[in-house]
């Protein structure tokens, strides 16, 4: 069979048309299911971090009972703010030299009102009231300061490392109530109501004045 100039080029057509059709793409409405997904993030057992701070904070009149200065390297954290009841900031050195040189001692260290607020798996917040009795701290002049009396304070935590420690802390005393106004009593009707005395301004002890030059 004679074959014609054609007849190869429809074979070749034919040839080309379906190479194209073996090698067209996937459509692209294939519904792709595969794709990665966020992983939740677990949800934190509270009870267990509420117990695990209690236990820490209730810790504290031991600490410093036995002056268990590795209590306070593990507890406080390096870069842990500090701010005592008397405005002064604070730091980490400074609580365990205090701790070592026993310079904080007490009659009683009473821990009260512990509240304990989980605000995710690795941080919280707790405050208590602290009554201390016959308390007393050494300055480093050698005297004594009175640290007696019922303070408030609150703690943050944070888990660093899978360990809770305390990275920031705030005392502050609890003054207490001014006493309330006993109410005046009424004038009676029939009474004269005297003049009132000119009220005597209170008197200040002026110091001397320093002596003069020689």
């Amino acid at each position: 069979m004679k074959v014609t100039k054609f007849t190869l080029l429809l074979v070749a057509i034919v040839s080309t048309t379906a190479a194209a059709g073996c090698t067209q793409p996937k459509s692209s409405n294939v519904n792709t299911t595969t794709q990665t997904q966020a992983t939740p993030e677990p949800t934190p057992d509270k009870d267990a971090i509420v117990a695990e701070i209690t236990r820490m904070e209730k810790d504290w009149p031991r600490i410093w009972k036995e002056k268990d200065g590795a209590a306070v390297r593990r507890i406080e954290a390096d870069d842990i703010i500090l701010l005592s009841f008397s405005g002064m900031l604070g730091s980490k050195e400074q609580d365990i030299k205090d701790m070592e040189a026993g310079n904080l001692s007490y009659e009683s260290w009473d821990l009260s009102e512990l509240n304990v607020k989980v605000l995710d798996g690795d941080s919280a917040v707790a405050t208590l009231r602290l009554d201390v009795k016959n308390g007393k701290y050494k300055l480093p002049n050698g005297k004594e300061q009175n640290i007696s009396g019922t303070y408030r304070s609150i703690d943050t935590f944070a888990r660093r490392n899978g360990q809770w420690q305390i990275v920031a802390s705030a005392t502050t005393p609890v003054q207490a109530p001014a006493a309330a106004a006993s109410p005046m009593p009424s004038a009676s009707a029939s009474a004269p109501i005297p003049k009132s005395s000119p009220v005597a301004k209170p008197t200040r002890k002026v110091p001397p004045p320093p002596p003069a030059n020689q």
